[in-house]
C-alpha cells in the first residue's frame, strides 16, 4: 500500500556528514503545495524553519493561514507535563491557536471545515508515551475521515538510532500509548505515520478514504491526502542534537536519551527530577538511603506542581556529558534504576502510585509484576524478544532513511 516510500528510502540511503536539513528547510518542495489553499498548522516552539517560526514563514510567503493546533505543552511549550491548555490567540499573527490537549485532543470535523491542508510539523522524541505521536494519530485520522490534505513536515528522531522496550497491550492504551509499539520505537514522525496508514490503524472511515499514494518528492500536482517532506542528510545511524528544547522538562539531551528509562519513575512515589535542573538525570525519595545522592526537587517553570517538593530526596545522579549519557543508556532501555530503587525502597507496598500510571507508561501489568516477583533484568528484557522482534519486521517496511 504505502510502496511509494521505497522512491523516498533510496533518496536517503547513503550516509552523508552534512548538516541535517529538515522537511521545514525544504520550503521549495511543499510551498507548491499550499499555494492558493486554505491551510492550518500543527506546530510548536520547535517548529522553526532557521531562526523564523515556521507559521511566521508561511505567513510571510502569502500563504492563507487559517489557525494553529497546539499539542501537550501548548503553542509555546511551557505548559505542564499533563496540564490542560485552553484555546488562545496567537499574539503576533492574530490565528485562532485550538488546543489539542484541552477540552479534546482530536480535531473535529468544525474544526478542519474551513481548511483543505494541515502541515504537522514538530519535534518529536521518539518514545511511546510522549505524546506528540498520539497528537499525529488523530490529526491524522481526522483529516482522512473529512478528505484533508496532510503534509507532515519530518524531523529527526534524537533517539531514533535504536528500538527497545515492551510492546504495548492494547488493555492498555490511552494518550501515552496508542498502538502496539515498544517504548522505542525507532521511527521520525513521517515513518510512522506510514505505519499508522499502512497497518489500518486508523478508524476504519480514515482507512477507507486513503486512497492516494504519496507523490515523488519534487511532483508537486495533488491531490493527495498525505505527504511527507523528508529530511535531507540523516539516517538512523545520526545523533541529531535538538536545537529547541522540546518540553520544559526535556530540557538537556542527557534527559532526552535517558527519558525512555527513568520517565518509569513518573508512575511511582519516587521524583522523576522535576523542579530540579536536571529532570529525568535524577531520580529519588525521601525514604531512600541518606547515603545515596541527594536534591531537593522544588516548583518551577514547566514544573509547578510534582511530588516530593521541598523534600530533602535520595538516589541518583545519571547527569554527564551527552557522550557520557549515551554510554550508560548503551542503545537500550536502563532498567536497572527501577529494579536498584525499588529494592532499596523501605515501603513496597507504597512504591508504585495506585493509580497504575505506571502500567500505562510500561503498556502492559507484566512489568510491574516482574519488578515485585524479583524478575532479573535480562529476563524482563527476554519477555520482550519475540513481540520486538515482530515489529522490528513491521517497522523495516515504513522506513525513510538509512538504518542502524
Amino acid at each position: 500500500m504505502l510502496s511509494f516510500f521505497a522512491v523516498l528510502f533510496l533518496a536517503n540511503s547513503i550516509a552523508q556528514t552534512s548538516k541535517v536539513i529538515t522537511g521545514a528547510e525544504r520550503i521549495d518542495v511543499y510551498l507548491p503545495l499550499l499555494k492558493g489553499k486554505s491551510v492550518a498548522v500543527f506546530a510548536n516552539q520547535t517548529s522553526m524553519v532557521g531562526n523564523t517560526h515556521l507559521v511566521d514563514t508561511l505567513a510571510k510567503l502569502g500563504i492563507k493561514l487559517k489557525k494553529i493546533f497546539g499539542p501537550e505543552h501548548g503553542f509555546r511549550g511551557v505548559a505542564d507535563a499533563g496540564e490542560h491548555v485552553e484555546n488562545g490567540v496567537d499574539k503576533k499573527t492574530g490565528l485562532p491557536v485550538i488546543s489539542l490537549y484541552g477540552d479534546h485532543k482530536k480535531p473535529t470535523s468544525v474544526d478542519l471545515k474551513d481548511v483543505d491542508v494541515v502541515v504537522f510539523d514538530i519535534q518529536d522524541v521518539g518514545v511511546r508515551f510522549y505524546t506528540f505521536i498520539s497528537s499525529l494519530e488523530y490529526v491524522l485520522e481526522t483529516c482522512l475521515e473529512n478528505k484533508k490534505s496532510v503534509i507532515i513536515l519530518d524531523r529527526p528522531n534524537p533517539n531514533g538510532f535504536y528500538v527497545d522496550g515492551p510492546i504495548l497491550d492494547m488493555k492498555f492504551k490511552s494518550f501515552i500509548g496508542m498502538q502496539p509499539i515498544p517504548i522505542v520505537y525507532g521511527m521520525t514522525m513521517g515513518e510512522y505515520a506510514g505505519m499508522l496508514v499502512g497497518e489500518n490503524w486508523l478508524s476504519p472511515e480514515a482507512n477507507k478514504n486513503y486512497r492516494y499514494k504519496n507523490s515523488i518528492e519534487n511532483e508537486a500536482a495533488l491531490p493527495f491526502l498525505i505527504k511527507v517532506i523528508t529530511c535531507k542528510n540523516y539516517n538512523h545511524y545520526t545523533k541529531y542534537i535538538l536545537p529547541i528544547n522540546p518540553s520544559p522538562n526535556l530540557k538537556e539531551m542527557q534527559s532526552i536519551y535517558l527519558y525512555p528509562s527513568t520517565c518509569f519513575f513518573e508512575g511511582t512515589v519516587l521524583s522523576e527530577g522535576r523542579g530540579t535542573d536536571k529532570p529525568f538525570q535524577i531520580f529519588g525519595h525521601p525514604s531512600l538511603p541518606n547515603n545515596l545522592f541527594s536534591f531537593t526537587p522544588a516548583p518551577n517553570v514547566g514544573a509547578k506542581s510534582s511530588k516530593c517538593f521541598n523534600q530533602l530526596c535520595y538516589g541518583w545522579n545519571l547527569s554527564g556529558t551527552s557522550e557520557e549519557v549515551l554510554k550508560k543508556v548503551d542503545a537500550k532501555i536502563q532498567l536497572k534504576y527501577l529494579l536498584e530503587a525499588y529494592k532499596l525502597f523501605p515501603n513496597k507496598d507504597s512504591f508504585f502510585l495506585t493509580n497504575n500510571f505506571f502500567n500505562k507508561l510500561a503498556g502492559n501489568d507484566m512489568l510491574m509484576k516482574q519488578i515485585k516477583n524479583g524478575i532479573t533484568e535480562n529476563k524482563i528484557r527476554k519477555s520482550w524478544e519475540k513481540d520486538l522482534n515482530k515489529f522490528k519486521a513491521i517497522r523495516r517496511k515504513y522506513l525513510l532513511y538509512k538504518d542502524f
